[in-house]
């Protein structure tokens, strides 16, 4: 495009240099003539290339209105329940699949009285193969153990609750197993939720959140310390540099220079944490999986501001780190 532009201004300013060489009738009246199609030819190289400039989609002016429809458009795809909605039916091995090694292990050794948050678990079918009965329970024993199971609550934007979570709910009570919809995690405080010792993400509120410093924050805010968030993030900068050719960067940070900046580095930089990250350079999206876990109470995110949004299952985001 930025190719097609100059080509098209090249060819102004030769129209007008061949015009003034064919009508010229002195030296004098040439250059008045250049000046003029200098003049001309400087007004459309503003007009054409600003639009265009270096900073393209960085300048608040022009971007915030269309950042705003895209949140209206993917407030629509949490709705839908067919086709380009988000994946809700995710069970527990794929869990163990995609969360960091431990994770499973982490599972296993929580007690009756430890807590588990899933946050944006869809139907809830990681923590309903958690709960299946011994019988059922290849994947709860595989990821999870087979001891007492810990008190488990579900999150979800929007209420996907099957038949078969409102039978086990029944039979075990929301004492044991809990499903809260309706809203974002931020918007819940932290008395209504309390703390725990697990708590997952697997595509969801890290993947899909238009702020995702507060997101953050407000996880790690209702760990125990000692506790570990859980997360996977897809097609970003990958931490041991060995990113896929042609890569299309899904989540995307830069800093106050707008250089490149993992996930991971900028995870690293949050206070009162432990952060590991395994990067999957040979899957098809690459991925970062990220174990945070919390050391101390004294957490501060470093603050990131978005500056891109693409509505989508999930999203296309870019963040720039404040200054």
């Amino acid at each position: 495009m930025r190719g097609a532009v100059l080509r098209a201004v090249s060819r102004t300013a030769h129209f007008a240099t061949r015009e003034k060489v064919i009508v010229m009738p002195s030296v004098k009246s040439s250059v008045k003539g250049w000046k003029a199609a200098a003049t001309r030819l400087a007004v459309l190289i503003v007009i054409v290339v600003q639009p265009l400039g270096l900073g393209t989609g960085w300048t608040q002016e022009p971007v915030q209105p269309r950042i705003d429809e895209e949140f209206a458009k993917q407030e629509k795809i949490y709705r839908r329940r067919d086709a380009g909605s988000y994946t809700a039916n995710r069970g527990l091995l794929n869990y163990a699949e995609v969360l960091p090694s431990g994770f499973c292990e982490a599972l296993g050794s929580l007690g009756s009285s430890d807590r588990w948050l899933d946050i944006g678990a869809g139907e809830g079918h990681a923590i309903l193969d958690y709960y299946a009965a011994k019988d059922d329970a290849a994947p709860a024993e595989k990821c999870g153990g087979s001891g007492p199971r810990a008190r488990a609550v579900a999150i979800s934007i929007e209420d996907r609750r099957t038949d078969k979570w409102q039978q086990q709910a029944a039979r075990l009570g929301d004492d044991r197993l809990r499903y809260l919809s309706g809203k974002r995690l931020g918007q819940y405080s932290r008395e209504e939720l309390g703390k725990f010792q697990i708590i997952t993400d697997v595509y969801g509120g890290f993947t899909y959140s238009q702020n995702l410093s507060r997101f953050l924050d407000r996880a790690l805010s209702l760990l125990d310390i000692g506790a570990a968030f859980y997360t996977v993030v897809a097609n970003v900068h990958l931490e041991n540099g060995k990113d896929k050719l042609g890569t299309w960067y899904q989540t995307e940070l830069v800093d106050a220079a707008s250089r490149p900046v993992t996930v991971c580095s900028w995870l690293k930089q949050t206070t009162c944490t432990k952060v590991t990250c395994e990067s999957k350079s040979d899957w098809d999206e690459p991925s970062e999986l990220i174990k945070i876990g919390k050391v101390c109470s004294g957490v501060s995110v470093p603050k990131l501001n978005i500056v891109e949004y693409l509505a989508g299952a999930p999203p296309g985001r870019r963040f720039q780190m404040a200054p």
